[in-house]
C-alpha cells in the first residue's frame, strides 16, 4: 500500500470518527440490507438441514397426507393457511380420510394430526404456549418417540378420556414433572394424563412447531368432544419399506381423490417430496428477501453518495490547496472513491456482526436453528465494497475536476 492511499484510509477512518452518527445514519440502508440477506439466507439454510434432518430421525418410509394442493413453488392453494408446514390449515382431511388411508395396501401404521381449539386447565388455571393435538395411538411408533413415563393409549381405549403430554406441559401446567394419573380440564371434559413424552428433539417437517408443549389426546375423543370439528392438518403413515413409498403414494391418491368425489384438495407427499415443498417456500421467502434488502442497499448507496457530495462542498477548501501544491485529479478521486467505499464497508461489516448475532439470538430462544451461510456473508461484503466504489465515483469525479483557484476561494 503506497503512502498516498494510507495517508487516505487514515483520513476516512478519521471522517467517520469525527461524525460518528451521520456515518451511521449513511450506512443505515446498508446495515439493513446486509443483516436481511445474512439472516434469512442462514434461516434457510437451517431449514433445509432440519427437514433432512427428520427424514434420517423418521425414516424414508414416511409419506405425510396434507390439506390443500402444493403447488410447483411449495405454496397451499388454500386460504387461511400456514403455508410453510401445514399447521392451521383449513382442512379438507376428515376421519373418513384416516380410514382410506389405513385401508390402502402397504400401509403399516397410520396416525392423524389434528389441532384442537381449546385451554386445558387444572384448579380452573391454563399454561400459556399449551396446546392440545388429536392423534391415534400409532404416532409413537411411526414418529420414533419413547414414553418417558407411563404410555401410551392403544387401540382398545382410543376413544376414553386419555391424555400423553410433553415435557414442558407438566411443569407449566401442573406444576411437577411426572404428573400421571392427574386430570385436567378440557372443552368441559375431564381427561387423565397417561403418560409424558420424552423430550422432543424433531418435529415431523416443521422447524416452528414445539411438542414439548403438547398435549395429545385420542382423536375419536377429540372428534366427540368438539363435535367433529377436530380440523387435521396431517395424516402421518408408515410403509415399512422405502421403496414401496413411491407406489403407496399414488394408490393413496388415486384412493383419497375418488373419496372426495374427484377433488384434489390433498396432497400427499414423500420424504423427497416433504423437503421439496418445504424449501421452494422457503427460497419463495428469500427471493423476496433479497429483493428488499436490493432496495436497501440501493437506498444505502444514495445516502453515501449524499453525504459525499456535502464532504466535497465542506471540503472545497482543501481540495484547492492539494491542487495547488501538486495533487493531480486522479489523485483527489481516489482519495473520495475510498472514503465512500470505507464508509460502505464499514457499513457492511456492522451488518456482517448484526446478522450473525440475530443468527444467534434465532438459534438460541426460537425452534428455528439457522446455519450461517458464509458464502452469503462473503457476497454481502463483497456488495457493500462495489456500492462504495460505485456510488462515490459521482462525488470523486466533482471532486476531481474542481478548478485550485476556484476551490482555494471556496469559503
Amino acid at each position: 500500500m503506497s503512502a498516498m492511499m494510507r495517508g487516505n484510509l487514515r483520513m476516512a477512518l478519521s471522517g467517520i470518527k469525527g461524525a460518528k452518527w451521520r456515518s451511521v445514519l449513511t450506512m443505515l440502508g446498508v446495515i439493513v440490507g446486509i443483516v436481511a440477506v445474512v439472516t434469512v439466507v442462514g434461516i434457510g439454510n437451517g431449514v433445509k438441514r432440519q427437514v433432512a434432518g427428520t427424514i434420517d430421525h423418521y425414516g424414508k418410509d414416511l409419506i405425510i397426507v396434507r390439506p390443500g394442493q402444493v403447488s410447483g413453488s411449495g405454496m397451499i392453494s388454500q386460504s387461511n393457511s400456514d403455508v410453510l408446514f401445514g399447521m392451521g390449515n383449513t382442512t379438507s382431511l376428515t376421519s373418513s380420510d384416516v380410514t382410506t388411508v389405513k385401508r390402502t395396501h402397504g400401509v403399516s401404521e397410520v396416525a392423524p394430526l389434528g389441532i384442537v381449539p381449546g385451554s386445558s386447565q387444572v384448579d380452573g388455571k391454563s399454561a400459556p404456549g399449551v396446546f392440545t393435538l388429536a392423534t391415534d395411538a400409532d404416532l409413537p411408533v411411526i414418529l420414533k418417540q419413547s414414553i418417558e413415563e407411563g404410555d401410551f393409549w392403544n387401540d382398545s381405549n382410543t376413544g376414553q378420556n386419555f391424555a400423553v403430554i410433553g415435557q414442558k406441559v407438566a411443569g407449566a401446567l401442573f406444576g411437577e414433572p411426572v404428573p400421571l394419573g392427574r386430570t385436567f380440564m378440557f372443552r368441559g371434559q375431564e381427561f387423565t394424563v397417561r403418560g409424558v413424552f420424552s423430550q422432543w428433539v424433531n418435529v415431523p417437517f416443521s422447524p416452528t412447531a414445539n411438542f414439548n408443549n403438547a398435549i395429545f389426546i385420542p382423536y375419536q375423543a377429540a372428534a366427540r368432544i368438539s363435535h367433529n370439528n377436530a380440523g387435521l392438518y396431517a395424516i402421518l403413515a408408515k410403509t415399512g419399506d422405502p421403496k414401496t413409498v413411491p407406489d403407496v403414494s399414488s394408490s393413496l391418491t388415486m384412493r383419497l381423490q375418488s373419496a372426495h368425489g374427484g377433488q384434489k384438495d390433498f396432497t400427499v407427499l414423500g420424504p423427497k417430496d416433504s423437503i421439496t415443498a418445504s424449501t421452494q417456500v422457503v427460497h419463495l421467502l428469500s427471493v423476496w428477501i433479497w429483493a428488499v434488502a436490493a432496495i436497501s442497499l440501493l437506498i444505502g448507496g444514495v445516502g453515501i453518495m449524499n453525504i459525499m457530495l456535502l464532504s466535497v462542498t465542506e471540503r472545497m477548501h482543501e481540495i484547492g490547496v492539494r491542487k495547488a501544491i501538486g495533487a493531480t485529479g486522479r489523485q483527489i478521486m481516489g482519495q473520495f472513491v475510498l472514503e465512500a467505499t470505507v464508509l460502505s464497508l464499514v457499513g457492511g461489516v456492522i451488518g456482517v456482526l448484526v446478522s450473525l448475532g440475530c443468527v444467534g439470538l434465532l438459534y438460541t430462544y426460537t425452534n428455528l436453528k439457522p446455519v450461517v451461510s458464509w458464502d452469503a456473508v462473503g457476497i454481502a461484503t463483497g456488495v457493500s465494497l462495489i456500492i462504495g466504489i460505485v456510488f462515490g465515483t459521482a462525488p470523486a469525479l466533482k471532486a476531481a475536476r474542481k478548478d485550485p483557484i476556484q476551490a482555494l476561494r471556496h469559503e
